[in-house]
């Protein structure tokens, strides 16, 4: 069930986002005149479809993509013939270069648009939620194991990124980080002003949405939740609401101090410095040998919450869509360097696990945008086969005045089509490796 879950968000997002690119071109070039004469969501065979007017719209059986058919345009349907009869006025090649460049832009421009708006709607929906920069310098950070691998230490009070302050906890591990040349943390530990590097490649280690959990999070106060009646906590006193300040004379005012302290003490009885009602007193507890006193505990450590209102909500909604793209520009730069790895291109099977196994319409809507934006940036890449293709070659044609011959574009689409076969069974190969590997 799980699977079905995520494959089923995954071919709805990439169905609303191919059908909205795809109508881009269609609108566009039916504003202009041009005969569409295929418009198809995923790739043949076909599953269905029907004939409306000139177009024939379907759905293909590989939902990976989609296309539209513009009579007289060399696309990836390879079709010659109409090529070498005289040009008619319905025809894409007919039409003036600028009109042919909006035609093309068409997709990216709807997939931009698209991301924006939903970007701007779960600004206004859902707001923000985050734990901020006071709240961290106040209680500090627990440092997990990525975090620990490049110095961050439990307690570490984090001042700014890259000497750049910072708004919340996201931004540690966010892409001005991580994806920065010569990057560092400034944190503040036993009152002393420490640079923490961020090595070069650190992206590297967030494979996976699991990662981001082994990096760092703000340590939190808690309060006990729920006493078994049946457990040593009961027996020891302990009720709902009580803070245990120490364990055995040591702190442990929060939540990761004082389960450390409970595995180190495992087996043993302690004595706890428990808070209640403002009034504080002690009391003895039996840790069972896993670490346990029969109690659930939970933070009492409140996220900075934040509303928008809708005119509020457009300029953030957008500045979040944009950062999408700028994070992915770099992170593309730095794989060609060899600073990002390869391995971290993802193909359809990663894309199922990024939306999940719980269908969770805020997260589906919040990466069906991301994804939206990553589509507009990916097709505006100057690769033959790709819209961005087609662009740099009407572009060329406008610049110059010359237009490159069929033939030319033949060859070139040809060229880009195996690129993009060869990309998309690494990014897939990659898919596969990491469910071997557990990465």
């Amino acid at each position: 069930m799980d699977t079905l879950i995520m494959v089923a968000q995954l071919l709805l997002g990439l169905s609303i986002l191919v059908g909205l690119h795809e109508l881009g071109h269609l609108l566009a070039a039916k504003m202009f005149g041009m005969k569409v004469e295929k418009f198809s969501i995923g790739f043949p065979p076909k599953i269905v479809g029907f004939k409306w007017g000139e177009t024939e719209y379907s759905i293909g059986a590989i939902p990976l993509g989609g296309f539209v058919k513009i009579a007289g345009m060399v696309d990836e349907s390879l079709d010659t013939e109409q090529m070498s009869s005289e040009p008619q006025p319905w025809e894409f090649r007919s039409k003036p270069a600028w009109q042919r460049l909006i035609v093309m832009l068409g997709g990216i421009i709807v997939n931009v648009v698209t991301g924006i708006i939903i970007f701007i709607f779960l600004v206004y929906s859902r707001g923000e939620t985050y734990f901020s920069r006071d709240q961290i310098i106040e209680h500090g950070i627990v440092a997990y194991e990525i975090g620990q691998q490049i110095g961050l230490q439990d307690g570490d009070k984090v001042l700014d990124v890259n000497g750049q302050i910072y708004e919340s906890l996201n931004d540690l591990s966010g892409g001005d980080a991580l994806l920065s040349s010569d990057g560092y943390y400034t944190v503040e530990r036993d009152g002393e002003r420490i640079k923490v590097p961020i090595p070069r490649g650190f992206i590297n280690s967030f494979s996976n949405e699991e990662s981001m959990m082994r990096f760092i999070s703000i340590r939190s106060p808690f309060e006990i939740n729920n006493v078994d009646p049946q457990s040593s906590a009961a027996n020891a006193g302990l009720k709902p609401g009580d803070r245990i300040l120490e364990v055995d004379g040591i702190d442990t005012y929060y939540m990761n101090e004082f389960r450390k302290v409970m595995e180190s003490r495992a087996g043993n009885e302690v004595e706890m410095l428990v808070e209640r009602d403002g009034e504080t007193l002690y009391t003895r507890a039996q840790i069972s040998d896993d670490g346990t006193i029969g109690m659930i505990i939970s933070s009492v450590l409140e996220p900075v919450r934040k509303h928008y209102t809708f005119a509020q909500s457009i300029p953030l909604g957008a500045e979040r869509a944009f950062s999408v793209v700028i994070v992915n520009a770099r992170a593309m730069g730095k794989m060609f360097t060899g600073e990002v790895s390869t391995k971290n291109v993802s193909g359809p099977i990663g894309m199922a696990k990024i939306y999940g196994s719980s269908w969770d319409w805020t997260k589906f809507w919040s990466i069906t945008g991301l994804i939206s934006m990553i589509l507009a940036f990916m097709n505006f890449l100057p690769i033959p086969a790709l819209d961005g293709g087609h662009v740099m070659f009407l572009l060329y044609e406008m610049v110059s005045g010359r237009t490159p011959s069929d033939r030319f574009l033949e060859n070139a689409q040809k060229i880009g089509m195996v690129l993009l076969l060869a990309i998309m069974v690494f990014a897939i190969g990659n898919d596969i490796l990491k469910i071997f590997t557990g990465s």
